[in-house]
């Protein structure tokens, strides 16, 4: 199957000297959705302006559905639909009129319906009329989405989509993208929530210091990086760890009241029980325990840290 993008070593070098992107290789599957995860500067924003076609690429090659950005530019810009981070309106424009002229600037004939179908799904339905101006903020951010919609688009690109706005359109919004996944649509996401690309995602991929780490299936990563962590409430604080326990992945927390413990949960023998045997045989006691998963935010920590 012919990959709805498909990045070849793509680079990226500002005026200024900085090297944003190094040699990036990435391929996304159509109707898939991808989570791009990375911290503040790492490249995300300058990878997907180049897709889009807002930046200019030093080096390497991009294709979407087969077809070259820059050689076949028309073509793929207008199966491509792009929620910036940024909001950028016209403030004096009415919602209807906003969406509508976006989806006629792709030459895109005009389709009320489609349009009615996009501002009932983000909530905006009885706003068609209002001015940009006058909207909340969190409005104007269901505008930018329906926006990048209004033209059909098979490759959606959302920037920090859900950033600073309510928990009412994240709903709407994750609602909509499991609709339009449905439908065939491939969807790029970044977000600094990373419990919805924990949720969302099919697959996942870190970039950091303009290099992506690591591509792989969601669950898999999460089975292969995946720990556990146990944590058990002493009866009675413990100034330090017996020496015969040195060693052994424990540490000590909240003042020496919690022993905490991380185990692989793919090992076989994750040690617990004899752990638990061990601290009975030192007269250490535990009036309570808890267990608990690593997320896809613990594990995204530690890759980037480990790149530091």
């Amino acid at each position: 199957m012919q990959p709805a993008l498909s990045i070849r070593n793509l680079s990226k070098t500002y005026a200024s000297g900085f090297t944003a992107l190094k040699g990036v290789d990435l391929e996304v599957q159509p109707g898939e959705i991808f989570a791009l995860l990375g911290p503040n500067g790492a490249g995300k924003t300058t990878l997907i302006g180049i897709v889009c076609g807002l930046v200019n690429a030093s080096g390497g090659a991009v294709s979407v559905h087969g077809d070259d950005i820059v050689t076949d530019y028309r073509k793929t810009r207008s199966i491509i639909g792009l929620v910036p981070q940024e909001v950028s309106l016209d403030a004096f424009e009415s919602v209807w009129a906003t969406i509508s002229y976006s989806r006629g600037l792709f030459g895109k004939s005009k389709n009320p319906a489609h349009i009615e179908k996009i501002l009932r799904t983000l909530s905006l339905w009885d706003k068609k009329d209002e001015k940009v101006i006058n909207l909340s903020g969190g409005m104007k951010r269901r505008v930018m989405i329906a926006k990048a919609l209004a033209h059909e688009p098979k490759l959606l690109f959302l920037d920090e989509p859900t950033a600073g706005v309510d928990v009412e359109l994240r709903r709407d919004m994750w609602a909509m993208v499991r609709e339009l996944r449905a439908t065939g649509v491939t969807i790029i996401l970044t977000t600094h929530y990373i419990e919805e690309a924990e949720e969302m995602a099919d697959r996942v991929g870190v970039i950091s210091k303009g290099e992506v780490i690591l591509v792989e299936d969601k669950v898999a990563l999460m089975r292969r990086f995946g720990k556990k962590r146990l944590e058990l409430e002493l009866v009675e604080p413990l100034a330090a760890l017996p020496a015969s326990f040195e060693g052994r992945g424990l540490e000590l927390a909240d003042d020496g009241r919690r022993l905490v413990y991380l185990y692989d949960t793919q090992a076989e023998r994750p040690g617990i029980t004899s752990l638990l045997a061990d601290l009975a045989a030192e007269n250490i006691r535990f009036r309570d325990l808890e267990t608990r998963q690593s997320s896809l935010e613990d594990i995204f920590v530690d890759l980037v840290r480990d790149r530091t």
